[in-house]
């Protein structure tokens, strides 16, 4: 037995009870989203005119009710008498191939069947402008060849800056529907510069691509849809920034804070595009472009999830990962996406662990100024989803005392199987 799994072995654990995290729940119910994308885009008229091709932009994100709120957007652009197709606006996600980018929109259910239109995937791009810079701007060639284009994505606070524009419509058009050519000259300046780089490349796009929509989409603490603004191409500047703060009010977090240990049961791109949200977690190599977070010592990641298909960008946040999302990892999507993004410190390889109590046990070990009696630890499936999460004994009165804490469970060891691993945490309970 080598030395790191006997100290490993000797490392007692502590007990762990289950906690209910209450947030605003206000949402748009899936039956009312046809309606509502309806009622919100009809308050842009004249956008759409009878006959015209029209491109809608679609992302790489997990995002809630992604294939219905997708074919509401195009049976709407129906009923104005236009045509539309679906363009995924992805960088280099999908693994920065044609085929991988139109599967990921197949993996949401947005297929051209259920859609009711053509996806017109390409990695190929034209050259349509440049920004005051003199920084050549990319379009997927789709796009480039529409009569109108309709951006439509979710507002979030970005993972690896922070500025007026973050994730959202502007950073669509400047990365997203630039592909990975695209994508990688916005990226080539790094995240000190990002944000200036999405105001910049998105302006250049509203000013000579045939942009005449912007739909925005937000989401609550549950990861469930809760508001739609349609936008015109200026409102898209003008009102953005303000859409950007409505959704960081609507944000999920960790209530409890700080902590010793974080274990993430999960990462993955379809959760984040760090594949777990530093908004959440507070695990970022990328200080200090962005702040924020859970404030932790030491994160652990147990493995990827099925969706990423072995997109393990991410792990490099982590403090210690398990040898079963080792042996899951696609190098070759997880490093084209870091050398685009410019970010390889999240592909780094943490040191990696047998089992799931190894690496929960090694991170512990390497925690410093910690009372091992009393292990802060806090576990979560993903930070996609933290309304149920596990907390070491040690926080059970913080808990009791936190007024949107409702306790669960009475404190328990970990339920470790007879290989060192734990069961998956459900997503909701």
């Amino acid at each position: 037995m080598n030395l790191v799994k006997q100290l490993c072995e000797k490392t007692t654990l502590p007990a762990m009870f289950l906690v209910r995290q209450r947030f605003d729940a206000q949402r748009i119910e899936a039956h009312d989203i046809p309606g509502a994308v309806s009622t919100e885009m009809a308050k842009v008229p004249g956008a759409l005119k009878p006959g015209a091709r029209t491109a809608i932009t679609c992302g790489s994100r997990g995002l809630a009710n992604y294939a219905i709120i997708y074919k509401s957007i195009v049976d709407y652009v129906k009923t104005a008498g236009a045509k539309p197709f679906i363009v995924p606006a992805m960088g280099s996600h999908g693994g920065a191939t044609a085929e991988g980018q139109r599967e990921l929109l197949e993996r949401y259910g947005a297929t051209e069947e259920y859609l009711g239109c053509p996806i017109c995937s390409s990695m190929d791009t034209v050259e349509i402008g440049s920004t005051p810079e003199g920084r050549p701007v990319r379009l997927d060639k789709y796009a480039a060849e529409a009569d109108a284009i309709i951006v439509a994505h979710r507002i979030k606070p970005h993972t690896d800056f922070r500025g007026r524009y973050e994730s959202g419509l502007l950073k669509m058009m400047a990365i997203g529907l630039g592909k990975r050519e695209g994508a990688s000259v916005c990226h080539e300046d790094g995240f000190a510069k990002m944000a200036h780089m999405v105001e910049t490349f998105g302006k250049t796009v509203l000013k000579n691509a045939p942009v005449v929509m912007g739909f925005a989409i937000i989401e609550n603490a549950y990861h469930e849809t809760c508001l739609f603004k349609a936008l015109t191409p200026e409102g898209i500047i003008n009102e953005e920034p303000a859409l950007l703060e409505y959704a960081k009010s609507r944000m999920a977090k960790i209530l409890i804070d700080p902590c010793d240990i974080l274990i993430v049961d999960q990462i993955g791109k379809e959760i984040s595009g760090d594949g777990m949200d530093p908004n959440v977690s507070g695990a970022t190599p990328c200080a200090p472009y962005v702040t924020g977070g859970l404030r932790v010592q030491r994160t652990v990641v147990l493995n990827l999830s099925k969706e990423t298909h072995g997109q393990a960008v991410g792990m490099g946040a982590a403090h210690a990962i398990t040898r079963k999302l080792f042996n899951a990892i696609d190098y070759d999507a997880t490093y084209i996406n870091g050398l685009t993004s410019r970010v390889i410190d999240y592909t780094r390889i943490p040191p990696i662990m047998d089992n799931d109590r190894e690496a929960i046990q090694f991170a512990a070990l390497s925690a410093s100024s910690v009372d091992m009696g009393s292990l802060r630890i806090i576990r979560i499936l993903d930070t996609a989803h933290i309304e149920n999460i596990y907390l070491s004994e040690a926080l059970l009165d913080e808990a009791k005392a936190h007024p949107g804490i409702e306790i669960l469970s009475a404190p328990m060891p970990f339920p470790f199987d007879k290989d060192g691993n734990l069961p998956l945490l459900p997503p909701s309970i």
